[in-house]
C-alpha cells in the first residue's frame, strides 16, 4: 500500500453526500431521504453504499440480501449512514450450455456500470460490495478501481457439498467423489454441481439410471452459497482477498454461518474507517498486489478465468498486467492446495482448516 501523508491534513469524509445534501438549496433531496430512514443527524455522516446482488436467480446469491442488511449494521455502527442498493447477476452453471450464456461476460461489465451509477447518483462517500456468482467479484471490482472511492467487497461464501447416502453394497457407477463410512450400513458421498456434469456424460453413456442421475441432480447442491470447489467464485474471492480489497479471511467461509454474517459487518465499518483514514482502493491495488493475487490463485489451483478478470481490473486500476506476468509467477508457485475439480477436497475443507490464511504464511514464508 502506497504511504499516506504524515501531514495533519483534515480529511473531508464527506465529499460526495455534502455536495448532495447539505444547504437550503438542497432541501428537496433531504426530503427524499428522510422517508428511507435518514434522520437530521444522518445528513452529517458519511454516506456509505451497499451494493448487493441478491436474487433467487441462483443459489450463490439467494442469502446475500441478508448480508446487506449486516453490512448496514455496521456502516452504521462505525459512524456512517448505508444505503442498500441491488444490482443484477446472472448464473454461469445454469445458462452453461445454452443461448443464455452469450449474457454471461456481458454482465460483468452491468455489474460494474450499474453500481458505478447508483455510487455516483447517490453521492456515496463510500460503499460495500457483496457478491456470490462469478461475474459479480470481477464486475464490483472493476467499479471498485474505476471510481477509487473507499470500498470493501465481501464474498458471499461457498456453499456446503452435497450429500448421497448409499447402501453398502449396492452397485453404483455414480461420479467419484470423497466417501467415508457412515455406519454398517450406508455410505455417504460428498457431491457437488460438477458431480451432476460427470453424472449426465455417464447417463448418456448408458452407465447410470435415470433414478441414480435424479439422485444426483436432487441433492449435489443443499443450499446457499457458490459453487463448492475452486471454481471461478471461489477463485476470484480468494484473489481479491490477496490483492487487499477483502477483510483478512473473508474468501474462505461458508455462506451460512456466523463468520460470514460478521464479515458483512465489519466491512461496512471498515469502508469508512478508509474514510478517516485517507485510503482509496488504488493505494492498495498495486502491480505487487495483483502479483499476490497471481499467487495465490496460482498455488489453490484456481480457475483460469482469473486471467481474464484479474486483466480487466488491472486495466480498470491503470496497472499494466499481461499474460507473461502469470507466465513468469506460474514458473515459480506450486500447487498446494488439493481442491476440487482438479483435487479431491471442496472449499468448506480449506474453511475447515483455516481458510487461505495458512496458505498464504506458507506463500510467504517460502519468499513467493
Amino acid at each position: 500500500m502506497k504511504k499516506k501523508s504524515s501531514a495533519n491534513k483534515q480529511i473531508n469524509l464527506r465529499p460526495f453526500s455534502s455536495i448532495l445534501v447539505d444547504g437550503p438549496e438542497r432541501a428537496a433531496a433531504r426530503a427524499m431521504l428522510y422517508p428511507v430512514g435518514f434522520t437530521e443527524e444522518d445528513f452529517k455522516k458519511p454516506i456509505i453504499g451497499i451494493a448487493s446482488t441478491w436474487s433467487n436467480v441462483t443459489p450463490c446469491n439467494m442469502h446475500i440480501d441478508k448480508l446487506a442488511l449486516e453490512a448496514e449494521k455496521g456502516a452504521n455502527a462505525g459512524g456512517g449512514k448505508a444505503i442498500v442498493f441491488n444490482t443484477i447477476t446472472i448464473s454461469d452453471g445454469i445458462s452453461m450450455g445454452s443461448e443464455g450464456m452469450k449474457y454471461s461476460l456481458v454482465s460483468r461489465e452491468v455489474i460494474a456500470d450499474s453500481i458505478e451509477t447508483v455510487v455516483g447518483c447517490g453521492g456515496m462517500d463510500g460503499y460495500v460490495a457483496i457478491g456470490g456468482c462469478d461475474k459479480n467479484m470481477p464486475g464490483a471490482m472493476i467499479c471498485i478501481a474505476r471510481m477509487n472511492r473507499p470500498a470493501v467487497f465481501v464474498y458471499g461464501g461457498t456453499i456446503l457439498p452435497g450429500c448421497l447416502t448409499q447402501v453398502v453394497g449396492q452397485a453404483s457407477s455414480l461420479p467419484d467423489s470423497e466417501t467415508r463410512r457412515q455406519d454398517a450400513r450406508s455410505t455417504t458421498k460428498e457431491l457437488d454441481v460438477v458431480s451432476v456434469f460427470e453424472a449426465i456424460g455417464q447417463h448418456a453413456a448408458g452407465k447410470i439410471s435415470d433414478e441414480e442421475l435424479h439422485a444426483v441432480e436432487s441433492c449435489a447442491i443443499p443450499g446457499a452459497g457458490s459453487c463448492g470447489g475452486m471454481y471461478t467464485a471461489n477463485t476470484m474471492a480468494s484473489a481479491i482477498e490477496a490483492l487487499g480489497m477483502s477483510l483478512p479471511n473473508s474468501s474462505a467461509q461458508n455462506a451460512i454461518s456466523p463468520a460470514k454474517l460478521d464479515d458483512c459487518r465489519r466491512a461496512g465499518a471498515a469502508v469508512v474507517n478508509m474514510l478517516k483514514q485517507g485510503i482509496k482502493p488504488l493505494d492498495i491495488l498495486t502491480k505487487k498486489a495483483f502479483e499476490n493475487a497471481i499467487t495465490v490463485v496460482i498455488a489453490l489451483g484456481g480457475s483460469t478465468n482469473a486471467v481474464l478478470h484479474l486483466l480487466a481490473i488491472a486495466h480498470a486500476a491503470k496497472v499494466k498486467l499481461t499474460i507473461d506476468d502469470f507466465t513468469r509467477i506460474g514458473k515459480r508457485v506450486p500447487v498446494l492446495a488439493d481442491l476440487k475439480p482438479s483435487g479431491k477436497f471442496s472449499m468448506s475443507a480449506l474453511v475447515a482448516i483455516g481458510g487461505i490464511r495458512p496458505l498464504m504464511k506458507t506463500l510467504l514464508d517460502a519468499g513467493l
